[in-house]
């Protein structure tokens, strides 16, 4: 069953209808945090009941988790199964060379451990998403940190260029809590030129568990537009 969205929802949900085609009976799949990600779970939840598909999933957050549980997919652990075929995850921005900022929703540091763990990696999003620098348009960029470290490492992403705020929860007071128990520092950094270096010294920082710079790992991404589905390839794709 389609549920009806506004046109851009619509065309998010077209682009997980895309993603999710990649999957095949008996992968073990990392299943995304997020909206946009929600789409392709709801998608392969689909799938499976009325294919009958047999597969895995590797929810990568507590909402990951329930969407799945309720969209009657199979869970598993990356313990039970440490290669994967192929993640299904959404980004906050995305450029033409398939390097992401991700962790609006808090949930990169197991992102990136479950896209680290596939053998191919998958991203939907929508047009607004795509830019030709990270950071364009004051996209921060979400920095997973120990607590007991926030006061130093807030000071040491300063010293390289960035301005962090710490990310207050919505409805409560204090800070937003990641599923891994730590706090986010979302960091603005301007339009970034060199993202795969500024990403090494940002994790180089004590106290930081990880970044939500996502470089090198994406291998196909589907952008959707109202009209139509586009489709970034990584230049020299051999893990289809």
């Amino acid at each position: 069953m389609t549920v009806r969205f506004d046109p851009i929802q619509e065309a998010k949900q077209k682009a997980a209808l895309e993603a999710v085609k990649h999957v095949k009976d008996g992968f073990i799949v990392g299943l995304g945090s997020g909206s946009t990600a929600a789409f392709a779970i709801v998608a392969l939840g689909e799938r499976v009941k009325t294919e009958k598909l047999h597969v895995m999933g590797i929810p990568t957050s507590y909402q990951a988790f329930l969407l799945a549980v309720n969209c009657g997919i199979p869970i598993t652990t990356l313990d039970e199964h440490p290669e994967i075929d192929v993640t299904i995850d959404g980004a906050d921005q995305i450029t033409p060379e398939l390097n992401l900022i991700k962790g609006m929703g808090a949930a990169m540091a197991r992102e990136k451990i479950v896209a680290a763990a596939s053998k191919l990696n998958v991203i939907i999003g929508d047009e607004k998403k795509k830019v030709r620098l990270l950071g364009e348009n004051n996209q921060v960029v979400p920095i997973e940190v120990l607590p007991f470290a926030i006061s130093l490492t807030r000071k040491k992403i300063v010293a390289v260029g960035g301005k962090p705020i710490l990310r207050e929860g919505k409805g409560k007071l204090g800070p937003v809590i990641t599923d891994n128990g730590n706090a986010i520092l979302d960091s603005y950094f301007g339009e970034i030129a060199n993202p795969a270096q500024l990403a090494i010294e940002v994790k180089m920082i004590p106290g930081v568990v990880e970044t939500g710079f996502f470089i090198g790992l994406t291998d196909i991404a589907y952008i959707a537009t109202v009209n139509a589905i586009n489709k970034i390839e990584k230049v020299s794709l051999s893990r289809l």
